[in-house]
């Protein structure tokens, strides 16, 4: 069965720092990129990082350079989004996505998003 799987997420105070984890199964984890992405009340969703379990590469919206970092560990099959400095902007529901990297997936990820499989999704509430 494939599955993403994730935890963390919560609320915190402006400026502070939050782990979001996402566990994949059921797919060959080194041929797949694993993207989050962002969905805000009112808003439309935001391709937040991807990462390439190939090669290692990143993508990085704008909005969040320099504060968000994505990480992976292909023994484990684990995505990781460290996210620093949060904003009150940041609030929102964020998912983990997987889509092939022989289709370049990570590239200008959520421009626009497309994903194989999804995960259920966790609130990360920042507040001012």
């Amino acid at each position: 069965e494939v599955q993403l799987l994730q935890s963390g997420g919560g609320l915190v105070q402006a400026g502070g720092s939050l782990r979001l984890s996402c566990a994949a199964s059921g797919f060959p984890f080194d041929t797949y990129g694993i993207g989050w992405f962002r969905q805000a009340p009112g808003k439309d969703e935001e391709g937040v990082s991807c990462i390439n379990n190939r090669d290692g590469s990143t993508f990085y919206a704008d909005s969040v350079k320099g504060r968000f970092t994505i990480s992976s560990d292909n023994a484990k099959n684990m995505v990781y989004l460290e996210m620093n400095s949060l904003k009150p902007e940041d609030t929102a529901v964020y998912y983990c996505t997987g889509g092939p990297v022989a289709l370049d997936y990570c590239s200008g990820y959520g421009s626009p998003l497309w994903y194989d499989y999804l995960g259920q999704g966790t609130q990360v509430t920042v507040s001012s």
